[in-house]
């Protein structure tokens, strides 16, 4: 095995034990860019000069017996919305051209502290709004989409191009890329890791978190972004813990929530046989299977947009009226569209956001966890603009993709996606997770069991 091909746990433990330097790390996974990112675009920005001094200095430290945790020496990209002092910030659009940070996000600076390395910066879809990401390929099959807002980072984690990454998840744009680039993805509670420093889609709906390629990779970088920051107002000063799942930790007597309606209706065959398999593999670890009720199902879609999109325009209301032309087509027309939007719409949506997170909380106390899709298709041809189900009915593939993620932005609630299989043509399909307000240990759990019985995965071979 190349260094570039570890999960950060392994890699980790590697330092640690000093069979491993983060020189060598960082070389090899450095050495993978050049290899794949001419195919696959997942980066922006590479900063490789900074990485390689970054990793010399954590094999510094180490060798001096300073070892500041399980991150320390391990190499990973950032989403091009989150700051790095003097590393542009780009946002993947040219109304951002020439930006350079000014100082550290939340999440750059905790990640730095414990000693992660900084590769570069990984694309958006331009400023997060979209859910595909259209500079990079998928990283099993580089004519197909790699997924957004978070493709960059999805993309750059399952082809070896970083050994995790950070994404942000608006309405599933970190979960909805790592199930079709199958790699882990987690959208933390709201509020639970800082935003400040990272630029806002919409800023009741967005959060940060991981992408890795397994769950316990995801809850050691989970570990190192939660803590209260009093720069960002809605921050949660909730109780920092130890994320990581134990080793044989029993899924007996957990109920798992399955939905009879919403979250399979529709979605392709193959994407629906091979999660519900992944389901009853739950059961046979010793979960019990509840049938549940998604309530407020008709009305997801219109609170996801209602909210979502008049927040957006405000946010780049100066730059929309000055440089219009600077910004790509499809995010433009969404922009613009906000600014046709009345008030009363903004406030209805508010309210139905209050009483679909009472109704969750309601369904949450009857079930522990609730396991469903993480999108209802694998990843479509680049070009491909709808998708037509069996009966009929025609979709645009990003109402597609972010339909069966939004639920969890919508009412803050922590969701994972985690990979379970491929269809017939290759492309994985994903997994998703969701649980109470601050249950992401839960969560970490289950989707770690699951993980103890499949087979061990590659790294995507397109790439």
């Amino acid at each position: 095995m190349q260094p570039y091909e570890m999960s950060l746990s392994r890699a980790a433990e590697a330092i640690g034990e000093r069979e491993l330097s983060p020189v060598e790390l960082a070389d090899s996974v450095l050495s993978r860019i050049a290899q794949v990112e001419p195919d696959l675009g997942a980066y922006v920005t590479v900063t490789a000069e900074r990485a390689r001094e970054a990793a010399r200095d954590a094999e510094r430290e180490l060798s001096a017996g300073r070892r500041r945790g399980p991150l320390h020496g391990v190499p990973m990209g950032l989403k091009d919305l989150i700051d790095v002092a003097g590393v542009p910030t780009t946002a993947s659009s040219r109304v951002r051209a020439g930006h350079r940070a000014q100082a550290d996000s939340a999440v750059a600076a905790r990640l730095a502290e414990a000693g992660a390395v900084l590769l570069g910066k990984t694309h958006t879809h331009e400023f997060a709004y979209g859910l595909t990401t259209p500079q990079t390929s998928n990283a099993w099959n580089t004519g197909r989409v790699a997924g957004g807002s978070s493709g960059g980072s999805a993309v750059a984690v399952a082809s070896g191009m970083a050994t995790f990454a950070l994404g942000t998840d608006t309405g599933g744009s970190i979960r909805v890329p790592a199930a079709l680039n199958g790699v882990v993805g987690l959208k933390p509670t709201y509020g639970l890791v800082p935003r400040r420093g990272v630029t806002s889609l919409s800023w009741s709906l967005d959060h940060v978190g991981p992408i890795a390629r397994t769950v316990d990779d995801a809850a050691l970088v989970l570990g190192a972004l939660v803590g209260y920051d009093p720069d960002d107002p809605a921050s949660l000063g909730a109780p920092t813990t130890d994320y990581r799942p134990g080793p044989d930790e029993s899924l007996a007597g957990l109920r798992v929530g399955v939905p009879s309606n919403y979250y399979f209706d529709p979605v392709q065959p193959e994407v629906e046989a091979e999660v519900r398999r992944a389901i009853g593999q739950l059961e046979d670890l010793g979960a019990r299977l509840v049938e549940i009720d998604i309530p407020m199902a008709r009305y997801v879609q219109a609170t996801q947009w209602g909210l979502m999109v008049p927040e957006a325009t405000a946010y780049h209301e100066r730059t929309l009226r000055t440089v219009p032309e600077l910004y790509q087509a499809d995010v433009r027309t969404l922009l613009e569209a906000g600014e046709l939007m009345p008030a009363g719409d903004y406030l209805r949506a508010q309210r139905s956001r209050t009483l679909m997170r009472e109704e969750w909380a309601r369904v949450l106390r009857q079930v522990d966890v609730i396991a469903a899709p993480a999108v209802p298709a694998t990843a479509v041809e680049a070009s491909q603009e709808t998708i037509t189900w069996a009966d009929g009915t025609v979709e645009a593939v990003s109402d597609a993709y972010v339909r069966l993620s939004s639920p969890a932005n919508i009412t803050g609630i922590p969701a994972l996606s985690v990979p379970v299989g491929h269809d017939t043509a290759g492309l994985p399909i994903g997994m998703q997770l969701l649980g109470r307000p601050l249950g992401e240990r839960t969560l970490l759990r289950v989707g770690h069991a699951y993980e103890r019985i499949r087979p061990a995965r590659a790294l995507a071979r397109a790439a």
